[in-house]
């Protein structure tokens, strides 16, 4: 083979090389710049703010006001005794339905009827001493008729007969107190009602102290006092319906109404305690059962947000508000009502804006966030009924 072949061959190969060389070092950069590009697409989709907003809505439905309250006896009270002595008797236990004046319990109280025995004869001394003043007194007037005694004489007599009177009314009063405390040996029931309590038995010394042998209630109908908040103190008014829920029997509410309020907010709790009134003729309800009572309230038309939409941070209560720009906007508002889930704002937002929902706490003025199943202008997303939000 000639020289000239070979160099021929040898440059062939040589620019195959150089060829082969190129498109690797091509296919590399081309690899790098889409691999680069790739990277960029996914950083720059990492680094977006995915968010789900609601437009803000004036409240136009009503809304539900749930309490907590404890059942009482339309009328309850403790029965304790007047007379001192021993239990002789008790004639109903807890749970007995009982009628106004019926006998509870007995009390033996012999001290007490010895000294009524005792006033009873210092009563009819006085009374034997009172006669013979009198007519010692009528024999005198007639003899200072006669001016056969002095006049000074006869105003002794008199004041002896005076003195005598008075002597009879303390002891007729004392025996009688006496004889009443004596009527207290029984233990009637004040009203109609149920024994709730007793806290005695058969022995029991009873020394007139203020212990209550019995507590008795009314449970026909009950009653439950609750605290209303200022900020609905407005929209409670007397006659008002009410519901009255027990965890325990699910599914049955009962209905009462509001009959008393106290028209004033107490200074230390900011608070109006309301009496609501309920009938209980199965006897279902038990006084001192914990309950929820629910009051329907009118619609305020105010701004109301949902408990989600909240910033809440060292400047006070904050919401984001995305722009048409889908840029955030951190805006402080001022709150009233809380329902729970929902609340009232005062001041702060005018209606129509786009709140982010579940806002993260490094959002910050000036994201640019991406709305994800944005219907804030297709179809206005509801907020949630103020009718479920509890207290």
């Amino acid at each position: 083979m000639s020289d000239k072949n070979m160099v021929a061959k040898s440059k062939i190969w040589i620019w195959a090389f150089m060829l082969l060389l190129g498109v690797g070092s091509a296919n590399t950069i081309l690899n790098r710049i889409g691999n680069a590009n790739t990277l960029d697409k996914q950083v720059e989709d990492k680094t977006k703010r995915y968010v789900k907003v609601a437009v803000v809505k004036n409240a136009d439905e009503a809304q539900m006001l749930r309490l907590p309250g404890t059942l009482l006896g339309f009328s309850q009270a403790p029965i304790a005794a007047r007379a001192s002595g021993y239990i002789k008797r008790w004639n109903k236990d807890i749970g007995s339905v009982v009628k106004e004046g019926e006998v509870l319990a007995e009390i033996d109280t012999p001290e007490l009827d010895q000294l009524f025995t005792q006033l009873l004869a210092t009563q009819q001394q006085a009374s034997e001493s009172m006669l013979i003043a009198k007519s010692s007194l009528e024999r005198w007037e007639a003899l200072r008729k006669k001016d056969v005694v002095s006049q000074q004489e006869y105003e002794e007599k008199k004041s002896i007969y005076t003195q005598a009177i008075a002597n009879f009314n303390a002891a007729a009063a004392n025996a009688e107190r006496t004889r009443q405390l004596t009527s207290f040996k029984k233990v009637l029931a004040p009203f109609s009602g149920v024994i709730t309590k007793r806290n005695i038995d058969i022995g029991d010394l009873i020394d007139g102290t203020t212990k209550p042998l019995f507590v008795i209630a009314k449970t026909d109908p009950l009653r439950v006092y609750i605290n209303v908040p200022q900020s609905y103190s407005q929209w409670v008014k007397v006659g008002q319906a009410a519901e009255i829920n027990l965890d325990e029997i699910r599914g049955k509410t009962f209905q009462g109404q509001i009959t008393k309020s106290a028209s004033a907010i107490d200074p230390l709790t900011r608070t109006m305690q309301v009496e609501v009134t309920l009938a209980n003729k199965e006897r279902k309800l038990l006084p001192g059962a914990f309950v929820q009572v629910s009051l329907k309230l009118p619609a305020s038309n105010a701004i109301n947000i949902p408990s989600n939409a909240l910033l809440i941070r060292k400047e006070g209560p904050q919401v984001a508000i995305v722009d048409d720009q889908n840029k955030v906007q951190l805006r402080k508002i001022k709150l009233g009502r809380d329902f729970g889930v929902a609340s009232d704002v005062i001041d702060g937002l005018k209606g129509g804006e786009r709140l982010v929902m579940n806002p993260s706490d490094s959002l910050s003025d000036g994201d640019i966030v991406t709305i994800v199943a944005d219907k804030a202008k297709s179809e206005a997303q509801p907020l949630p009924n103020s009718e479920k939000a509890k207290q």
